[in-house]
């Protein structure tokens, strides 16, 4: 099975930066695409943002302008960066292999997402 590894959490202050990469052990064109997620305590975990081959990147409203999501398939690496964070920010985030989203489900999956171990950010104000 296709492993992941995040990396690029840390402590910031509001209106910081961060960038976070997620290094995949295989590179395959899944249906679902791939993205993030994170999840604050006491809430569910949120798909943020996913990019996927022949669709539209999505951002979700919160980050959306702030965060960009991108992969580099030479260096089986998906990457986001997170500009001008907010203590709303302060999550858990993870990585995933999406089996199933808003638009899309994997059968080959079982719709069942591939995480990573997930990364702490923490946003101070």
């Amino acid at each position: 099975q296709v492993q992941l590894k995040e990396s690029g959490g840390g402590s910031v202050e509001a209106g910081g930066s961060l960038k976070l990469s997620c290094v995949y052990s295989e590179y395959i064109d899944w249906h679902c695409g791939m993205g993030w997620y994170r999840q604050a305590p006491g809430k569910e975990r949120q798909l943020i943002s996913r990019i996927r081959t022949h669709s539209p990147t999505y951002y979700e409203s919160s980050v959306r302008g702030r965060f960009t999501i991108s992969r580099d398939d030479a260096k089986n690496t998906l990457l986001l960066d997170m500009a001008s964070l907010e203590t709303a920010d302060t999550a858990v985030y993870y990585c995933a292999i999406i089996g199933r989203a808003f638009d899309c489900y994997d059968g080959s999956m079982d719709g069942q997402n591939i995480w990573g171990q997930g990364t702490q950010v923490t946003v101070s104000s």
